[in-house]
């Protein structure tokens, strides 16, 4: 389990990093579904940026100390429950796959750190 958790939680935290860049350079597709499609002011980018690349270094860093790894897992999926209900909000039902699919490798990750660590106490 534990060769399982460190995979998904390196691919994951690269994928969010990925994201948060992109947030930053102000990629051309995540501006016109963020900013266009769903509204949100291109003054928030590097906020919405901050959170996700946060939550990949807590996510890496969590690997090896246990509170920040829960902690980046729950910031996570509470960053991607945000992200659908505004994708909902605006009745973007394209845009709610991609958060959803994002939301369910957030809550594996969690569920993966909080089973490793709990294995690893139990001997």
């Amino acid at each position: 389990m534990e060769t399982a958790y460190l995979a998904i939680t390196a691919i994951f935290a690269l994928m969010v990093g990925f994201s948060g860049f992109g947030k930053i350079r102000r990629d051309p597709h995540q501006v016109r579904v963020v900013h266009e499609t769903v509204g949100v002011p291109l003054e928030y980018f590097p906020y919405l940026a901050a959170c996700e690349l946060a939550g990949a270094l807590g996510l890496v860093v969590g690997i090896w100390w246990f509170p920040l790894g829960v902690a980046a897992g729950v910031g996570l999926v509470l960053y991607f429950v945000g992200a659908i209900v505004s994708h909902l909000r605006v009745g973007d039902f394209k845009g709610v796959g991609p958060a959803t699919f994002m939301l369910v490798v957030a809550g594996g990750a969690l569920a993966m750190r909080l089973l490793t660590h709990q294995a690893s106490i139990r001997g």
